[in-house]
């Protein structure tokens, strides 16, 4: 939510303005949010009434009824959307057919939508909001690790745009955010893992007493879930709760000064300079917490490189990594990736790289004076230490699967359905419903799931981003295998 206050002030020429917005929200823990004792939710809806929800449907296959009876409970009518986004799906045909849901609903400017689901599920729903008559409410209820640590702290919304992570977006608020982390219960461990990668992102540039903590439980938090498993040590969950809460204060402590990023020089950027290349670029993408893990990893050596950290803390953070299976290198990542990673975000930065590195444990340096030399010799020297690690420093199920919900369900017969609907209308702004059928009979689940499957205004071709025909969007996988 946001207050403005302004001034007018007339000058020579013309008038100034200074205006100044205040933006507000709330954040709770609460386990068991759709419960039906925790009426905390429903009583955000009682002036309405009423519900329009924005799922993901792996969270509504496993949550569906429990949501159902709870808004049933408190007499709220519940009209669900159900989507499936994966990294290559977070796209305009997918943010059009949540629009669209709220065009059918008749959402209210000032009405909130509920946003259930993963970081990528908000991101995309959340700028269906902004976008939405220009500013509408939502609430949010992430449902993963990734959800839960690192996308609930931002009020950063987007889509990607070709092979450009989140370059379509806004910086739009939600009302509320509920933090539950009774949802990872039924997490898959690829996808607890994936969002560890968070946590050590926060605590080795800013919270040491954090990293210390991952340090010491981190195989524990990831086979019991973060201690929400049944039998999960009373330590352990203690441990986790404690990591979660600091981890989130933390990244709200750095971010909320800056939340339109107006400063660029960014900690909790750490790992995110180089990573968002191996996300979009491979024909299987890297899950999130593997491609920053990377990043992570070797702007690490960087920094060892200029002894800005020093042999053992570069030691104890490349071992934490590998402790917790995520990924420290990747065959795809070389010169060429590098120096295309680094001409992308030099754009994104305003021209100057600020890699943010640990400098020492525990605290953050920005580097702006790295050559293309020195980026290369580091990457050399990198790729021979991960000779040292399990699986020459590459993760575990680093890659995107079924539980990554938007890659492995549709098939060519939704795909054609696409194009033919596009072939017709000329563009994607037509009439579909919240169900994701297109009007005129062409089911399309909102959008083709994955990259590269989507129309986006041209008729007949399947376009945003590379030229080649692929299907299932996975580069040409259909349900894993190569089409």
């Amino acid at each position: 939510m946001s207050d403005l206050t302004a001034s007018v002030l007339e000058t020579k020429n013309g008038f100034h303005v200074d205006g100044y917005e205040k933006i507000s929200y709330d954040f709770t823990f609460l386990d068991g949010v759709f419960e039906i004792q925790n009426r905390q939710l429903a009583e955000c809806y009682q002036k309405w009434g009423r519900v329009l929800a924005v799922t993901d449907m792996n969270v509504f296959d496993m949550y569906g009824e429990q949501i159902e009876k709870y808004f049933e409970h408190y007499k709220l009518e519940l009209k669900v959307h159900n989507t499936k986004i994966g990294e290559k799906a977070k796209t305009i045909p997918t943010f059009l057919s949540i629009v669209d849901s709220m065009t059918e609903f008749g959402i209210y400017r000032k009405e909130p939508v509920l946003v259930v689901g993963g970081g990528l599920v908000t991101d995309v729903a959340g700028f269906a909001c902004a976008a939405y008559r220009r500013n509408t409410n939502f609430i949010r209820v992430p449902t993963t690790v990734i959800g839960l640590i690192d996308a609930s702290v931002s009020i950063k919304v987007a889509v990607n745009y070709g092979n450009y992570k989140n370059r379509l977006g806004a910086y739009h608020a939600p009302m509320h955010t509920f933090l539950d982390f009774t949802f990872l219960r039924t997490l898959p461990v690829a996808q607890i893992r994936n969002g560890f990668a968070e946590l050590i992102k926060i605590s080795s540039c800013s919270h040491l007493p954090t990293f210390d903590l991952l340090d010491r439980y981190c195989e524990q938090i990831i086979d019991t879930a973060f201690g929400r498993l049944e039998g999960a040590p009373d330590e352990v969950r203690d441990a986790a709760d404690k990591i979660n809460r600091e981890g989130i204060h933390e990244m709200l402590k750095l971010e909320t000064p800056n939340l339109h990023e107006i400063g660029l020089d960014r900690v909790i950027a750490y790992g995110h300079t180089w990573s968002p290349m191996h996300e979009l670029v491979p024909k299987t993408p890297l899950r999130h917490g593997h491609a920053i893990s990377i990043d992570m990893a070797y702007s690490a050596t960087l920094a060892n490189n200029r002894g800005l950290l020093s042999d053992k803390e570069h030691c104890r953070l490349l071992n934490l990594f590998s402790r917790a299976g995520l990924s420290m290198d990747h065959p795809q990542f070389d010169g060429d990736i590098l120096d295309k990673g680094t001409a992308a975000i030099l754009k994104t930065r305003d021209g100057k790289l600020r890699a943010a590195v640990p400098n020492p444990l525990g605290s953050c340096t920005f580097l702006n004076d790295v050559d293309v030399e020195e980026l290369t010799a580091a990457l050399r020297r990198h790729k021979e230490i991960m000779k040292d690690y399990p699986r020459n420093g590459e993760g575990l199920e680093a890659f995107v699967d079924a539980s990554d919900t938007g890659y492995t369900e549709n098939n060519q017969k939704e795909a054609d359905a696409l194009q033919a609907a596009a072939a017709k209308a000329g563009s994607l702004n037509g009439s579909m419903n919240g169900n994701g059928v297109v009007h005129g009979g062409k089911v399309m689940n909102g959008h083709v799931d994955g990259d590269n499957g989507h129309v986006n205004g041209v008729a007949g071709k399947l376009v945003n981003g590379l030229a080649e025909e692929l299907t299932n969007g996975v580069n040409g996988f259909t349900n894993g295998a190569k089409a």
